[in-house]
């Protein structure tokens, strides 16, 4: 699932130029216990997981979630935006503790975070404009779809998709698209498609929830066909911290545990998407 920030990558690289890196492997708890806060990176604009709301503050499912996991652990939580390709890179150097981001933990991740936890799972689907004939997957075949650069969808779509979480759900690859057009971000994707069917974009494939929120805020689309996969949504830590790891597996498996992570599912997309169906 794709994240974004509005701090960019640039930035962060430059900053990396100066830093000196900095070993927190196995400190990090120690450190956000001492400290009374846990730092969360999130995305400012992906409603309905993350956004600021019309008060100027961080609102979401996603926030939701870390400010229950920081609760859990007694501190405080702090938010701070960094760009999704800096968050993935992995090698934070104490900068933010976890990701709440709906991450998708991959092989390809996995050898520069940890995955401590699962805490949703979440279907990949397919968006059209409300105008388009398509009526099941067949019907994108060799279609020009749009995806958020580097996000599990343009994976699946290039067929290469690897998913290697524990409870993952088999799924098959049923569209052979066209062409992939990437994108910034999905609503960048959502905003081409919207200009009519064809125009720009045939189909749009991103996490179900997402598209439901573009059409609840007037985008003229609407969902075709069955979900293309399901995947697990993660929360990241930096390597290097079994404890601190320990401590957010902990947190987690008791709000699945006490209803808590099903009812912030309900709050913020009407449906429990912390167990897969």
């Amino acid at each position: 699932m794709k994240v974004t920030g509005f701090i960019s990558a640039s930035l962060f690289a430059a900053g990396l130029v100066l830093i000196p890196i900095v070993a927190f492997a196995g400190a990090t708890l120690d450190r956000v216990m001492a400290e009374k806060q846990l730092v969360m990176s999130s995305d400012p604009a992906y409603p309905p997981q993350s956004f600021l709301n019309d008060n100027n503050e961080m609102d979401g499912f996603d926030v939701d979630v870390g400010r229950e996991i920081a609760k859990r652990l007694g501190v405080e939580l702090k938010i701070i935006t960094p760009s999704w390709e800096v968050i993935t890179a992995g090698n934070w150097q104490g900068r933010w503790d976890m990701s709440v981001g709906s991450m998708t933990p991959t092989t390809q991740r996995a050898e520069v975070l940890d995955f401590p936890a699962i805490y949703y799972y979440v279907p990949a689907a397919f968006a059209v404009h409300k105008d388009s004939s398509a009526q099941s997957l067949a019907d994108l075949n060799g279609k020009t779809i749009g995806v958020c650069g580097g996000c599990t969808y343009e994976a699946y779509l290039n067929k290469n998709l690897v998913i290697d979480a524990v409870g993952t759900p088999e799924f098959t690859y049923d569209v052979d698209a066209g062409e992939i057009r990437s994108y910034e971000t999905d609503t960048n994707a959502f905003d081409d498609l919207r200009l009519g069917d064809g125009t720009r974009l045939d189909a749009v494939m991103s996490a179900l929830p997402t598209i439901m929120e573009a059409i609840k805020n007037n985008y003229p689309l609407r969902v075709v066909g069955e979900p293309g996969f399901y995947e697990p949504l993660a929360v990241a830590t930096d390597k290097g911290d079994d404890e601190f790891n320990a401590k957010i597996a902990e947190a987690v498996q008791a709000m699945h545990d006490d209803g808590t992570l099903a009812a912030l599912s309900e709050k913020w997309y009407g449906v429990d998407y912390t167990t897969v169906k």
